[in-house]
């Protein structure tokens, strides 16, 4: 089963890569760059795996750019807490 089928399970690889991107000194400028690229890169080139991920999907189809930017910063935030290496 792919880590993008299960809600918690992908919450927690984002909280690890979270993480490890902290820890290697990235600052929150640049991981809410990343998460907005890695969103528009999921919005437009994977199929949602459950319903946490196509509501995700159809807010960002209908968000303009600063609104999609609130919306990674906001994942940011909700995986900050989780991970397996924390």
């Amino acid at each position: 089963m792919s880590i993008l089928q299960n809600w918690d399970q992908w919450k927690d690889f984002l909280g690890d890569r979270l993480n490890h991107a902290q820890n290697e000194g990235m600052n929150k400028g640049v991981i809410g760059d990343l998460a907005f690229q890695i969103g528009d890169y999921l919005s437009n080139q994977v199929e949602p795996k459950n319903d946490q991920e196509r509501i995700l999907a159809d807010l960002w189809s209908v968000a303009s750019e600063e609104e999609q930017h609130a919306i990674a910063n906001m994942m940011v935030k909700l995986v900050q807490n989780n991970g397996t290496d924390r």
